[in-house]
């Protein structure tokens, strides 16, 4: 069952950490680049660090020793690449040593209301990386769909298989909602888990996020909810909110 938390529930640090997928997705990123910043990013021991494809062994060597995994996208940014596209780049991405997958549906189709081409494309991704007992997360790219097609998206993620239903790329200029997560939320099973990517950048925003059932935060402000973690836990009001509230930051503006 995914480890969600109770309104009222007081966090540590490394729970906090534990919720974190660190982007490292620009495409002018250098090799040296990336991997500077995943050994940074393992001392603190988030989840993982999601990378670029090309980029996976170099991270894996990069958080050796440590307990942060790699994570890799599929299809991204846009998810129009062919399903057999997609089989082979998650194949190769796992022959690497990354152990999730993010990958973009199909964004053209689920708009156009091809909601069977959608939910084949993402199962033939899950089915590839259950088989390599890694989790499969699914990218809707929110800002791009309205309510019916998002819950459109739940639906044919959870009847595909897949772990997770995610909010966004980054790269579509919009990410997290509270809105958006709550609809996710009350739209899929218990057994699928909620990804907020995008515009959480302060511990408060994650704290919210928290509240609404999220499970893991795409963000590349990792130093800056640590920081605001650890000043929360010092003065203990690193608590789980009520849901249904608000935060200024929360405008899902890039990662």
């Amino acid at each position: 069952m995914p480890k969600t938390y109770a309104p009222g529930t007081t966090l540590s640090v490394q729970d906090v950490a534990d919720l974190i997928d660190h982007a490292l997705l620009k495409p002018e990123l250098t090799p040296a680049e990336v991997e500077s910043a995943c050994r940074e990013l393992a001392q603190d021991e988030i989840w993982s660090v999601c990378v670029r494809p090309s980029d996976v062994r170099l991270a894996l060597a990069a958080v050796d020793g440590h307990q942060t995994q790699v994570c890799t996208v599929i299809g991204f940014p846009h998810g129009t690449t062919s399903t057999a596209t997609k089989i082979a780049e998650s194949r190769q991405a796992l022959a690497d040593g990354a152990t999730e997958l993010d990958m973009v549906l199909n964004i053209g189709r689920l708009r156009g209301g091809d909601i069977e081409a959608v939910t084949q494309d993402i199962a033939a991704v899950v089915e590839v990386g259950h088989a390599a007992r890694a989790l499969v997360k699914v990218i809707f790219e929110t800002a791009l769909l309205d309510e019916d097609q998002k819950i459109a998206a739940c639906r044919a993620s959870e009847e595909a298989g897949a772990d997770f239903v995610k909010t966004s790329t980054g790269f579509a200029g919009g990410g997290a909602t509270l809105p958006d997560v709550r609809l996710m939320r009350s739209n899929t099973g218990e057994h699928v888990q909620v990804k907020a990517s995008g515009g959480v950048r302060d511990i408060d925003t994650l704290l919210a996020m928290c509240a609404e059932g999220v499970t893991r935060i795409g963000t590349s402000s990792t130093e800056a909810l640590l920081a605001g973690a650890r000043e929360r836990a010092e003065a203990g009001t690193l608590v789980v909110p009520e849901p249904g509230g608000d935060v200024e930051s929360a405008d899902g503006q890039g990662y």
